[in-house]
């Protein structure tokens, strides 16, 4: 949205009504992109567990979930702190003037590449950390160039999400990367001297392939910068304020990928490729919540600036049931037939089901602990850094000491990554706890998003998901999936939804005209 001309004037304040309309869009887009995610990502597990190999793909995982971190520290929690300075501006930009917003943008890129240099050459220079079990091939150590590509593609979903394009966001994320790293994979094992190293290079050929998309549509929208130059001071404040956003962001991604680095340092490269796989399932449902956050904060934003904390406690409530809804019957379907869909990566990795299952659960539970934390990082960031920092060194302690209580008292690797599972449930409650107290105090409004109508649900998915597991697998994927799905979704829709609830699942869910005229005349004097 636009910033008011006027260096001081006050924007209007916030409608209800078209903040909700808003959030149902992105919710819709995101729905759709989790369909399209599915379809997309199981194509690259299955040539990578099935022509690469479990332990390749276990080394694979290792280096990937810290390019991953690291990249978000790059990406200086942009993801959610451009929203606020382009509903702000810079104290010493134009009033009103648009190309303000692209020099804005364009300063969290160059901050993101300045940081991106010295962080890329410290893992050049140490790349054990990436891979604790040894490496595929030398030319895994190439995965390190992903590190700006990943940055800069989050910096410009970022700003497209301003903009309440959630269309861009799912286009790269969920149909360029995917598909890119699918073919690649493919395609470089025909490709002689490569050999495993293929994995590595097709993670960076799907990187850029989804910075050129997001960089596309942000030529399209925000054009290109007039009159910008890199302030150095700017630049340096600008990644100071960054700290805690970006600790926020480090650490709520670090809790989903933390289980995987501890396990390379325990177990064998199998049992991460193993584990990893059932994550990677898992992330599934994980992306319905973090996609909701680039359309979530420049609302949240807005009625911050004016004060309006009634409607931001509504559309956590609202937003986070949105999220629990739909992830709980993800999880279902996912997660009672968790044999055959594990078996779609070989019987090798039919041991992670438990894991599977612990890690669906872990998502659900998660869901208001993100809701929480996308208004928390705006109105008590060093709190909740707190709490972030807490909860994942909870999980980290509870990580290892399961880990060890499996070793000594026999057990293979598979109940030991379980373990790790169980460690990031009970890390994730902790976290969704904590956060919807701390946050329901600020608001001084409830903020739960708990419902009875998901048990409600949740029985007969559950019923129908018993039966589906007695036929043959590829009839429970095929039939049986679908099936858990629908009926839980019929019933949380006859039990669960209200009309505010359906606005999810409709297009034309504008204010009416002369609601929105009473809502005008409403408003105080500016």
């Amino acid at each position: 949205m636009s910033i008011p001309p006027g260096a001081h004037a006050q924007p209007e304040p916030a409608k209800g009504g078209d903040d909700m309309a808003t959030l149902a869009k992105g919710g819709r887009t995101n729905a759709m992109g989790f369909v399209i995610r599915l379809v997309a990502r199981l194509p690259f597990l299955f040539i990578g567990y099935r022509l690469y190999g479990v332990e390749e793909m276990g080394r694979f995982a290792s280096a990937f979930v810290i390019i991953e971190i690291l990249a978000l520290v790059c990406a200086l929690g942009e993801k959610r702190g451009l929203a606020q300075r382009l509903t702000q501006g810079a104290e010493d930009a134009e009033p009103g003037s648009e190309r303000v917003k692209t020099n804005l943008v364009f300063d969290g890129l160059l901050a993101a590449l300045v940081v991106t240099i010295p962080v890329a050459a410290l893992l050049w220079t140490f790349p054990a950390v990436m891979f604790p079990n040894g490496v595929n091939s030398p030319l895994d150590k190439w995965m390190i160039a992903a590190l700006p590509g990943y940055a800069l593609t989050e910096i410009l979903l970022a700003a497209q999400a301003y903009r309440y394009d959630i269309a861009t966001t799912v286009r790269a994320r969920a149909i360029v990367e995917p598909w890119a790293i699918s073919i690649a994979a493919g395609a470089f094992l025909l490709v002689p001297g490569i050999g495993d190293g293929g994995l590595a290079l097709a993670f960076l050929v799907s990187i850029y392939a989804g910075l050129a998309t997001a960089a596309w549509s942000f030529g399209r929208t925000y054009g290109a910068p007039r009159g910008w130059r890199p302030r150095p001071r700017y630049l340096i404040d600008m990644i100071g304020r960054a700290l805690p956003l970006v600790g926020a962001d480090v650490i709520e991604r670090g809790t989903r990928l933390l289980d995987v680095i501890i396990l390379g340092y325990f177990v064998s490269p199998g049992t991460v490729g193993t584990y990893f796989f059932a994550q990677q399932i898992a992330s599934l449902p994980q992306k319905l919540k973090t996609s909701f956050e680039p359309i979530l904060s420049p609302v949240i934003t807005k009625n911050l600036k004016i004060g309006n904390m009634s409607a931001i406690a509504s559309q956590v409530r609202q937003v986070g049931f949105w999220i629990i809804a739909l992830q709980l019957g993800i999880a279902l379907a996912l997660g009672i037939p968790g044999e055959a869909v594990m078996g779609l990566g070989g019987p090798e990795v039919v041991g992670g089901t438990g894991a599977l299952a612990l890690l669906l659960a872990a998502e659900v539970v998660a869901s208001m602990a993100v809701v929480s934390e996308g208004v928390l990082v705006y109105i008590a960031r060093k709190r909740n850094l707190a709490i972030s920092v807490g909860v994942i060194t909870l999980q980290a302690v509870l990580t290892i000491v399961l880990i060890l209580v499996a070793q000594a008292y026999g057990w293979d690797e598979g109940f030991q990554a379980a373990g790790a599972a169980g460690a990031l449930f009970i890390a994730l409650a902790v976290s969704s706890l904590v956060k919807a107290i701390v946050l329901k105090t600020l608001l001084k409004a409830p903020v739960s998003n708990w419902r009875w109508a998901l048990v409600w649900a949740a029985g007969p998915a559950v019923i129908v998901g018993f039966v589906a597991t007695q036929l043959p697998e590829w009839v429970e994927l095929l039939f049986g999936m679908p099936a858990i799905l629908a009926i839980y979704l019929w019933v949380i829709w006859k039990r669960g939804f209200g009309e505010e609830d359906k606005m999810l699942f409709r297009k034309n869910v504008a204010p009416a005209p002369a609601a929105e005229a009473g809502s005008k005349a409403k408003q105080p004097t500016q």
